[in-house]
């Protein structure tokens, strides 16, 4: 992968965060979205307008941060089909960090993105290039979730107790939440009146607890993954080997889909995508589940992954991604699944996002091991 873009800032060379970075993280991020996260043309379209309009955007690493620098996540929450038709607005996307920021009574250093998917990877550029500010090369998940708690800060034992969320006319709120849990149950309900999508900022930490808690590089990565996806055809790259090598990923099953259920409700996108086997699984019959995310991936009754390990579908002729409100009746695609974060394995993570949390009846097994045919 060629090296980012340096510039020479007194004595530092900096990261600057070009348009054709843009392009690549989004796409890169989709794949990591496992399949929510945002569409990466809405992400694209915010992050590239706000860069014309304020100047460029700096990336640095976690190890950059200094233990005092206040970090403070920017997101989008609300169901992805939403946000294909109602863009947030301008002032949606810096209203909540400016209302913390007069909360706490102190300014953000940095800020950075709460997941990393098609759109929240890019939502926070929008607030970096307009108040000046460093956007950190990190996330709080290596993938992205559907529901607030389910961040590593909260593993950790962070909990956001001031939590700022607005929409695209200018309406904001500030809520107080006792833990993550409430947090997500607060949000979710003002995210549905408001429209069904709305910004967010929910943490306001040094940078001594951002550093032992975060996902680290994942910008770097989803541009790394972009550029393999947008480049590789030309190079004659065989684009499915090197994404699974690159992230110790499993191919599942090729399928042609066959029918979908969706339906939004409380503020998510619920449903199922059902496939009929091509290439190699000719006769064969796969589904995958969703909550804004894919969350199990079935072949008949044989559970193959499911979360928080990621499970992302890729057009078979372009191995791009394909975010759960994009699916469409006939596309073919590649199923596959790549392991989680290791902070997701823990009993904690397990619990938060395993798949007995959203109702399955059936324990988290690591991908690799069902792939191993290990799983009892």
């Amino acid at each position: 992968m060629r090296d980012w873009y340096l510039l020479r800032k007194g004595t530092k060379r900096v990261r600057l965060l070009t348009e054709q970075d843009i392009d690549y993280i989004s796409l890169g991020a989709s794949v990591l979205g496992s399949g929510g996260g945002g569409d990466p043309k809405v992400g694209r379209l915010l992050a590239k307008n706000f860069i014309r309009k304020y100047g460029p955007v700096e990336l640095i690493s976690v190890d950059e941060l200094s233990d005092e620098d206040i970090v403070v996540p920017v997101s989008g929450m609300g169901a992805p089909t939403v946000t294909l038709e109602k863009l947030p607005s301008e002032i949606e996307v810096t209203n909540p960090l400016e209302l913390l920021e007069k909360s706490y009574e102190k300014k953000a250093d940095v800020v950075m993105p709460i997941e990393v998917g098609g759109m929240n990877s890019l939502y926070p550029v929008g607030a970096a290039a307009k108040k000046h500010l460093p956007l950190l090369d990190a996330d709080t998940m290596g993938r992205a979730f559907p529901e607030a708690q389910m961040v590593t800060f909260y593993l950790h034992g962070y909990q956001p107790t001031s939590v700022a969320i607005g929409d695209e006319k200018g309406n904001t709120a500030l809520i107080h939440p006792i833990n993550g849990l409430w947090s997500e149950y607060l949000s979710r309900a003002l995210t549905v009146e408001m429209g069904g999508s709305i910004s967010v900022s929910d943490y306001f930490l040094p940078g001594k607890d951002v550093k032992t808690s975060v996902v680290k590089g994942t910008l770097s990565l989803a541009r790394d993954i972009g550029e393999l996806l947008l480049t590789a055809q030309g190079e004659n790259i065989n684009i499915f080997d090197s994404l699974l090598k690159m992230l110790n990923g499993f191919d599942l099953f090729d399928g042609k889909i066959t029918d979908i259920t969706r339906k939004t409700t409380g503020g998510f996108n619920f449903g199922s995508v059902f496939l009929e086997g091509i290439n190699h699984n000719v006769g064969e019959h796969f589904n995958v589940e969703f909550q804004n995310e894919n969350l199990v991936a079935k072949k008949g009754d044989v559970i193959l992954a499911s979360v928080p390990d990621l499970i992302v579908l890729l057009d078979v002729e372009t191995g791009r991604p394909i975010t759960t409100e994009r699916l469409h009746y006939g596309t073919r695609v590649k199923v596959v699944s790549f392991p989680c974060d290791k902070q997701w394995r823990t009993s904690f993570g397990i619990e938060t996002a395993g798949p007995r949390y959203f109702g399955y009846n059936f324990d988290y097994i690591p991908v690799e091991i069902r792939q191993r045919g290990e799983a009892k």
